[in-house]
């Protein structure tokens, strides 16, 4: 992996902005701002180690590249769910990720959108890497110390996670995976380095989640935008999950969710916007005074904001999904099979519904889901702001990762008692499972599709799955799609391509994926 060498941290108010972050092709400014610091003296105090952790956090919602569909990791789940069948389009709008619907980008070596992920999450492992040779040697108490290395290996490992399921070719449980990952930086070097294995690379992922496990367990979080013991272990069953270690997964997300309780049906229907809700886990809260605007989650994926995104091409579910449900399901309850959305588009005037004025220019289209509302800073519903809580981690997503992995393991009996809890919570009148075998496990993913629809889950579950992407017979628009309905399962275009700028910039080291 070649880094740039341009070592300066640049500190804000509440974070930091690391412009040694990795990079393949894109230089960094010239001049150092009034408030910057040299790399050596950012990291000589804990306080400062703080600061940078903190700058990694937000990072995961922030603005990069000054492009606002590429804000931070939540960028990238919407990448991740667009390439999927279940997020639909029903206009192609301001255009904002619809080359990557249309699985454009990711066979296209110099596209930024294919650039971006692979330079987002090395910035993230570069900085990580800074925090921890530095911490061991600064002065302070070992307990802040023990932290900042455990935040800074999750980020690592989680990185490294993401990095290896979108650039590499799947994990095949029982299988050598010897198929090329991506380059493995574990120092704060710059030299150009080859890619590692898919194998080595999950070897690295799990020896960082052990060790920010062991530095943070027992330890407190200042609130849920930063890791615990709690958040490394929801890590760890994802990563279980993915390499089919089903016994290890369904304990880790069983202690993953300790503590962290179902929502009710009435708090589900709140929009999705608070990270206060019982069982969220790990989330981020945008301010107020930071907000983006256009470029926040909620300006994409809120159905309320007034953004000619939201206005002209709201976030539709596939209808073949939501009709697997009943209607006593809250999660249906938050989809609108005619899109008109009458508690929140529509007030009574002189005895008739007609639509709020604010709502008038927005689209009505069949199946759009209102799971996620845009808030104003005291928490009310409101059209004019993009802020809301962002989720990252959810108790639900736990439930799930544990029932399907005690399916997969043979343990049947034991998934349904997990599975039964947690759709008797989404559904009351859910009377429990009486599929078996993989007809149950479908059961379980097709929960899991619903429930965690929007959270940036779809395309790595179809590669993890070895599923194929279809798209046919559901609410898609063909205009929108540019008529991409299937992908085989094990097609190429799986695997994303590596950015033709680190292929040009490792000396030949870094070999390219099947064009």
């Amino acid at each position: 992996m070649k880094f740039f060498n341009k070592k300066t941290i640049f500190f804000t108010a509440a974070s930091v902005v690391l412009s040694m972050v990795s990079s393949c092709d894109r230089d960094y400014l010239e001049t150092s701002p009034t408030d910057a610091v040299s790399q050596e003296g950012a990291t000589q105090s804990v306080a400062n180690l703080k600061t940078i952790i903190n700058g990694m956090h937000r990072n995961m919602y922030y603005r990069q590249n000054s492009s606002q569909g590429q804000n931070g990791a939540t960028g990238i789940m919407m990448y991740m769910e667009v390439m999927g069948e279940d997020l639909i389009f029903p206009a192609t709008g301001p255009n904002w990720y619809i080359s990557t619907l249309r699985w454009q980008d990711n066979a296209n070596a110099n596209s930024g959108n294919l650039f971006y992920p692979y330079d987002f999450y090395y910035g993230q492992i570069r900085t990580a890497n800074i925090v921890l040779k530095a911490t061991p040697v600064v002065v302070g108490d070992q307990a802040d110390k023990d932290k900042l290395m455990g935040e800074a290996y999750a980020f690592r490992a989680m990185s490294y996670y993401m990095l290896t399921q979108i650039y590499g070719k799947r994990y095949v449980p029982g299988g050598a995976n010897t198929q090329l990952g991506v380059p493995l930086r574990l120092d704060d070097g710059y030299d150009p380095i080859p890619r590692s294995t898919v194998e080595e690379n999950y070897t690295s992922i799990n020896n960082d989640l052990i060790k920010a496990f062991t530095l943070l367990n027992g330890k407190s979080r200042s609130d849920k935008s930063h890791f615990n013991a709690n958040v490394v272990k929801g890590l760890m069953a994802r990563v279980a999950l993915t390499q089919g270690k089903y016994a290890e997964a369904a304990t880790y997300a069983k202690d993953a969710r300790a503590g962290f309780a179902l929502m009710d049906n009435a708090t589900y229907k709140s929009g999705f916007n608070n990270y206060n809700v019982s069982e969220w886990i790990w989330g981020y809260k945008p301010l107020d005074s930071t907000s983006d605007y256009f470029g926040n989650f909620m300006g994409y994926m809120s159905r309320n904001y007034n953004s000619s995104q939201i206005r002209q091409a709201p976030k539709v579910v596939n209808n073949l999904l939501f009709n697997k449900f009943a209607a006593t399901d809250v999660r249906t309850q938050v989809i609108d099979p005619t899109g008109k959305h009458l508690s929140l588009f529509w007030e009574e005037k002189n005895g008739v519904q007609v639509i709020k004025d604010a709502f008038k220019a927005y689209t009505l289209v069949p199946y759009t889901s209102q799971k996620f509302l845009s808030v104003n800073a005291s928490g009310s519903v409101d059209y004019s702001v993009s802020l809301g809580d962002i989720p990252f981690m959810r108790a639900a997503e736990m439930y799930l990762i544990e029932a399907e992995a005690l399916a997969r393991d043979n343990k049947e009996a034991q998934s349904k008692i997990v599975f039964n809890e947690f759709e008797k919570n989404r559904n009351p009148s859910y009377v429990g499972a009486t599929t078996t075998g993989q007809a149950y496990i479908d059961e379980i993913l097709n929960s899991r599709r619903l429930e965690l629809w929007g959270e940036g889950f779809r395309f790595l579950d179809l590669k993890r799955l070895n599923l194929p992407l279809d798209r046919t017979g559901t609410n898609q628009v063909s205009v929108v799609t540019n008529n991409l309905l299937t992908v085989p399962a094990g097609d190429k275009r799986w695997t994303w391509l590596i950015p033709q700028g680190e292929i040009d910039a490792s000396k030949g080291l870094v070999k390219q994926n099947d064009l």
